[in-house]
């Protein structure tokens, strides 16, 4: 693969946390990539998919396929994002032979941004400096789907300052689940309680994750305890100096 990096932002990002996906460019071109941001670019289609509204899904899908095809490299910063297109755009053309294999064809060119770094960029230091007490909050898609585990750890242990707490447990889902938090309001607000009272018994200040959506999750029960602890997605903690 080249030196030739394009951001799918995702709507998260694009819509409610820009800072995330400036973070990323920063990181990706102080490792020298040249990093460009399709203007077409809209959704992956998962909230409609996730909704079982395949016809629309489909036609979201097809845009960012007709958007992103020719990119040599695709980084997301999101693992659920990055598991709709990797796993599930299939499932959306499994009858449009040539459609599938555009997907086919794409899909191996799409990383989630810690897996991209750990793997296509083979770097884990990427001279970033945090001091700080945090914990890491596992996203069910990239770890369930994805199998992401270690490399969003490896790159925070190479943050000098930053001291990493576990959670116990911490691949417990945080309640966000997309259109699950707003079908299922009050289970969704249990898990996100049951989440939170995780984090602060590791004594964190702060709560990395991969996604911006359980960043969000997890933000919003933190605010409403009045609690002090603040949420970053892993690319603005690779961005710091």
């Amino acid at each position: 693969m080249g030196n030739r990096v394009s951001l799918f932002v995702t709507c998260m990002v694009d819509q409610l946390f820009p800072k995330v996906g400036l973070a990323m460019a920063d990181v990706l071109e102080r490792l020298g990539y040249q990093v460009d941001f399709p203007e077409a670019q809209t959704c992956c289609g998962q909230p409609a998919f996730n909704s079982g509204y395949r016809a629309e899904a489909r036609t979201v899908a097809r845009h960012f396929l007709n958007t992103f095809e020719k990119s040599e490299t695709v980084v997301v910063p999101s693992g659920s994002c990055t598991s709709m297109i990797v796993h599930h755009f299939a499932e959306l053309f499994h009858k449009e032979p040539d459609s599938l294999a555009r997907v086919h064809a794409l899909e191996k060119r799409v990383f989630e941004f810690s897996t991209f770094l750990t793997q296509v960029a083979r770097v884990e230091d990427v001279g970033a400096r945090f001091e700080d007490i945090v914990t890491f909050h596992d996203g069910c898609h990239g770890l369930r789907e994805l199998g992401v585990k270690s490399a969003p750890r490896r790159l925070l242990a190479h943050v000098r300052g930053l001291e990493l707490r576990e959670m116990q447990p911490a691949e417990d889902c945080c309640g966000f689940g997309g259109t699950f938090s707003v079908k299922f309001d009050e289970l969704s607000g249990a898990m996100g309680r049951s989440k939170v009272e995780s984090i602060v018994r590791t004594g964190a200040n702060t709560v990395v994750s991969l996604d911006p959506s359980c960043l969000m999750q997890i933000q919003g029960v933190l605010s409403r305890s009045g609690s002090p602890i603040r949420t970053m997605h892993l690319a603005e903690v690779l961005a710091s100096r």
